[in-house]
């Protein structure tokens, strides 16, 4: 309506005055007053008063800035970056149109996630995603208002980044992987897997907030199942080697992997390693297993991406994450790679099988 008006005000301006006795000095003819009068309110309305429609349209051409904190090379996690996008294109975001999203990639420290995530605090994001507990952890240490999303995080309760799943309090939600409680399970694979096991090797990134937690869940199932733990810590992609040179040196029947993405970035080395190694080896996600690795058991990752974009659109909604209670997965999937299975030398129980979502011949 802006332009609109504008053009009836060219039109006044341009208009000839009406034709007439000349005013007397000091006055101005009533058709002039008048118009100067509706000049000025159309001047009004078109410089300074547009009205609602344009201005509810401008609000909502409005483009949502998103940061997200990814723990991989771009290479690698590609797939996740798909599913996340595609559940953006769900819920009607577009790149470009009414969504901007800005990808930081590293295999990082806390500190290096923490300042990954002040340069999105000072670009004025909305939201901030993060993958894992360390980013997730890096950006509650950058920021306490911007709402912060954490996709896969281990142990949130545990690891002080929320109050309690049902009331995360503070600015984050988001989705659990249930790491710290899965790590159990991948000691059950390998008892199952390997009866007579007893010393079993656990590969950690102490740098991660959430391996404290896992390693005592493992502990406790150790412990039950009668089994001696080796730990192995590895803070780096280049420690990958020698840990596993040390687990050799140890003497280990089967190792377990404890959650982390920098192992699942690195998962073909792992993986390659494990079998060059002799290695009966664990871990929580599928991927795993895709690119050479035993037994995995835990939720699908690429699911929990397509997700995290629900949280989003209720926080561009005004719903604040303190109100938005913190996902756990209700579904888990198993799946076992036979090739390495048969490259190891081992029989795997028709029990393991019939569990399988997956199997890989």
């Amino acid at each position: 309506m802006g332009f609109r008006v504008l053009a009836a005000v060219l039109v006044l301006v341009r208009a000839p005055l009406s034709a007439g006795p000349r005013p007397a000095a000091g006055r101005m003819p009533r058709v002039g007053r008048s118009r100067i009068g509706l000049l000025g309110l159309l001047m009004m309305l078109a410089l300074g008063l547009p009205d609602a429609p344009f201005v509810e349209a401008q609000r909502d051409r409005k483009m949502a800035q998103i940061g997200v904190l990814m723990a991989g090379a771009p290479s690698v996690t590609r797939s996740y970056v798909e599913g996340f996008e595609q559940g953006l294109r769900e819920l009607g975001y577009r790149k470009s149109e009414n969504v901007s999203v800005e990808y930081h990639y590293l295999e990082g420290t806390v500190d290096e996630f923490r300042g990954a995530a002040a340069e999105l605090v000072r670009a004025r994001v909305d939201v901030i995603v993060a993958w894992g507990t360390s980013a997730t952890t890096g950006a509650k240490l950058a920021t306490r208002t911007v709402p912060i999303i954490g996709v896969a995080v281990g142990d949130p309760v545990g690891t002080h980044l929320i109050s309690a799943l049902t009331k995360p309090g503070g600015n984050i939600t988001g989705l659990s992987n249930m790491s710290a409680e899965l790590s159990t399970k991948q000691l059950n694979l390998l008892k199952e897997l390997l009866p007579r096991l007893t010393y079993v090797a656990v590969l950690r990134n102490p740098t991660n907030p959430v391996s404290d937690s896992e390693l005592n869940w493992t502990s406790v199932a150790a412990r039950r199942l009668q089994m001696q733990l080796q730990l192995i810590d590895v803070r780096s992609p280049d420690g990958l080697e020698a840990a596993f040179s040390a687990a050799i040196k140890e003497k280990v029947g089967a190792m377990t992997v404890l959650a982390d993405p920098m192992f699942l970035s690195h998962r073909a080395q792992i993986a390659d390693l494990a079998v060059k190694s002799r290695l009966p080896t664990t871990f929580n996600w599928r991927q795993y297993v895709e690119a050479g690795g035993l037994l995995a058991y835990g939720p699908n990752l690429e699911e929990m991406w397509r997700r995290a974009p629900t949280f989003i659109d209720k926080i561009l909604k005004g719903t604040k994450p303190a109100d938005l209670p913190f996902e756990q997965p209700t579904k888990f999937e198993l799946e076992i790679n036979m090739k390495t299975a048969k490259t190891l030398g081992l029989t795997v129980p028709a029990s393991l099988l019939l569990q399988a979502d997956r199997v890989i011949n």
